[in-house]
């Protein structure tokens, strides 16, 4: 099952970069893998597949040494400060941070510390992290000026009842990303789309979009 979905994924993967006018491998696919076992996150692997996405330090820290050293692990949830420490050599990217002291914390440590991308919350929500739309820009100068390499925007907008409910919030993204590049060439990534909206995602330029369900199960819950 895992195979077949997975395949039908990267299929429409294509199909919407096509109709964007892209090439399919501008687009990075996260397999979420929170809440997944070693054996699951395996057959994905062996199909070729090396992007994961956790949310959970704990999981993380128990997952990644049971798995493949080539991995490119992505911290994709809200993260605590004193949790960088377990996170940080383990990930290639963190898609959410949102606040200073996320970024102090997360600069520490040997090396250079993984690129980071700013959380919007374009939504509004109040259960959701992310900084508000207005103050994206300030927080890339932040972090930046920090020390820390920004390369893009991520969002988690509110569930959609279909998928082009999202497509005001990817296009309020891309263009925030737009307007950031102006003064900053280097922040381009797009971190935006998951299971119910993806496709939607990458037709307003997303550059990396966050799969669960669609290629772990095989109904239709909440969530990536």
């Amino acid at each position: 099952m895992v195979a077949v979905n997975y395949h039908r994924v990267m299929v429409r993967v294509g199909e919407a970069s096509r109709r964007a006018g892209r090439e399919p491998d501008s687009v990075t696919v996260i397999a979420v893998s929170k809440d997944r076992s070693v054996e699951q996150i395996m057959e994905i692997y062996s199909l070729g597949h090396r992007d994961f996405g956790e949310n959970r330090a704990q999981e993380l820290a128990a997952k990644a040494p049971a798995l493949p050293a080539d991995i490119r692990w992505h911290f994709i949830g809200s993260l605590q400060t004193n949790k960088t420490r377990i996170v940080r050599p383990l990930v290639m990217m963190l898609h959410s941070l949102d606040r200073r002291d996320l970024a102090l914390a997360w600069i520490k440590g040997a090396g250079a510390p993984p690129p980071v991308l700013v959380q919007v919350n374009v939504g509004g929500e109040e259960a959701k992290s992310g900084v508000k739309p207005s103050n994206a820009a300030a927080t890339v100068e932040m972090a930046i000026a920090i020390g820390l390499e920004v390369v893009g925007l991520m969002t988690v907008p509110p569930i959609p009842g279909q998928p082009e409910a999202s497509r005001p919030y990817f296009r309020e993204l891309a263009g925030l990303r737009d307007t950031v590049r102006q003064s900053h060439p280097d922040v381009v990534e797009l971190s935006m789309g998951m299971t119910d909206d993806f496709e939607v995602a990458i037709e307003e330029g997303g550059t990396i979009i966050r799969i669960g369900r669609a290629i772990f199960e095989d109904h239709k819950t909440t969530g990536a």
